[in-house]
């Protein structure tokens, strides 16, 4: 994997401009924070962000793939100013479950999910080198 870093330009914060990468395919669908059971434990982001990337683990697991594997994730949030104001400890959460892994990325307020409970869905590609 290379990471795609113009000269001159600031390192963004918390993701990359743009990887370069081989390898067998991963594509996983949007995925919410609620539990295999499809209930929603938490009710805040920063608790179903953390049941989100837990869900993640498992199906980059069914493909023998892991956090390292990630290169890019597209977050639908509904609330811009919960996610600022909980910025600090959603951060602290996809550290210690993705560890130093910074894909390419985007954040995009909706007005809703299509289940009415969820406040994050997001949806990744990852790729397993060759």
């Amino acid at each position: 994997m290379r990471v795609l870093q113009p000269a001159g330009w600031p390192r963004p914060k918390g993701y990359s401009n743009g990887i370069e990468v081989r390898g067998r395919q991963i594509f996983v669908a949007g995925l919410i924070g609620w539990n295999a059971e499809e209930k929603f434990e938490a009710k805040d982001l920063p608790g179903q962000f953390e049941q989100l990337l837990h869900n993640l683990i498992a199906v980059l697991a069914e493909a023998d793939a892991g956090p390292e594997h990630v290169v890019r994730m597209t977050w639908y949030i509904t609330d811009k100013q919960a996610y600022l104001r909980d910025a600090k400890r959603i951060g602290e959460i996809y550290r210690a479950i993705m560890g130093r892994v910074f894909p390419v990325m985007a954040v995009v307020q909706v007005v809703a999910l299509m289940e009415d409970e969820a406040k994050i869905e997001i949806e990744v590609t990852a790729v397993v080198p060759d």
